[in-house]
């Protein structure tokens, strides 16, 4: 059997697909197991042994149905679910299956603060989608698979961190998704542990802030200093990770790490909760408001910003 797996962004959502990956190899270890995504998360599939082949859409879609048409799949497996998807499986002809995105009950949930959802977590939809093969979820969890040349030596860090640390990813792809500055310099004060700030160049500045606040010598921003994979290894290495509702937060996800998961106009019952690791949510369930978007914005619609603002941290050692 040769089955195809289409899931385009991003870095969390192609992270959570892995189970499907593994199940399907292992309990179908015949079948060549091909994916497609966008160019930019070629990193975070390229290491995976379960796929046979990998082919990267690059805005030319005609291009990439033309190279998946040569390879005559038996199945397409649609982890996606969006126009571009839709397209890919009408030209390959193919039997097909989609996961359900449940947006009625994500409408609900948002617009009217109706929790249809049934604790639905998004892995478990996606394995929906490879039972009629008779496929069952091994519940092993996210995976990760970091190339040797991205491992990240503890001795770039202050000899401190060799006795572990904590991971801080502090960035995130929507503003009301993330902590404010000053909050984020409020919980970074009361970390007792040594601590690596993860996240892109963006946050670089977030980061050098939250040093010049704290005046310690045991926080090392990392922030722009490393590919996905790097970042990766540092937050496999870390006794216990924090994060918001981020891609990093399911990569720690996939190496089992303790997470202290931030949310702010999101919540864990759309169905992205870190999966089957441990992890303690930290979020306002005081607010009429929340969750605001399945997504997020670039500012709060009320303008007070209290999903976030009045956090409190007093658990967090």
């Amino acid at each position: 059997m040769k089955i195809l797996i289409l899931r385009f962004s991003s870095i969390g959502d192609i992270v959570l697909t892995t189970p499907v990956l593994r199940c399907l190899k292992n309990q179908l270890p015949e079948a060549e197991i091909h994916y497609c995504t966008k160019i930019n998360f070629k990193s975070i599939v390229e290491n995976n042994p379960y796929l046979s082949k990998i082919f990267y859409y690059d805005k030319n879609l005609s291009e990439t149905i033309t190279a998946l048409k040569n390879e005559n799949y038996d199945l397409v497996i649609d982890l996606h679910n969006n126009l571009r998807t839709m397209i890919i499986k009408l030209r390959l002809g193919v039997e097909s299956r989609s996961f359900k995105k449940l947006n009625f009950k994500k409408w609900l949930l948002v617009k009217w603060k109706i929790n249809r959802m049934n604790n639905s977590h998004v892995v478990d939809r996606y394995m929906d989608t490879v039972a009629h093969l008779g496929i069952e979820n091994d519940h092993q969890g996210l995976d990760y698979f970091i190339p040797s040349k991205d491992d990240v030596k503890l001795a770039d860090f202050p000899t401190i961190f060799s006795q572990g640390y904590y991971a801080y990813a502090i960035g995130g792809q929507h503003y009301t998704k993330k902590l404010p500055l000053p909050k984020m310099i409020a919980l970074c004060k009361q970390i007792t542990q040594p601590l690596v700030l993860l996240g892109g160049k963006e946050d670089a500045a977030n980061a050098q802030a939250i040093i010049a606040a704290c005046g310690t010598q045991n926080i090392v921003n990392a922030c722009g200093q490393y590919n996905l994979n790097q970042s990766a290894s540092i937050i496999r290495q870390a006794s216990k990770v924090i994060s918001h509702d981020t891609g990093l937060m399911h990569i720690a996800a996939a190496f089992k790490k303790e997470i202290i998961a931030i949310w702010g106009n999101t919540v864990p019952a759309l169905g992205f909760a870190p999966y089957q690791t441990p992890f303690t949510v930290i979020e306002n369930n005081h607010l009429n408001c929340r969750p605001c978007s399945k997504i997020g914005f670039s500012a709060c619609p009320k303008g007070h910003f209290k999903c976030m603002v009045d956090l409190d941290f007093s658990s967090i050692k």
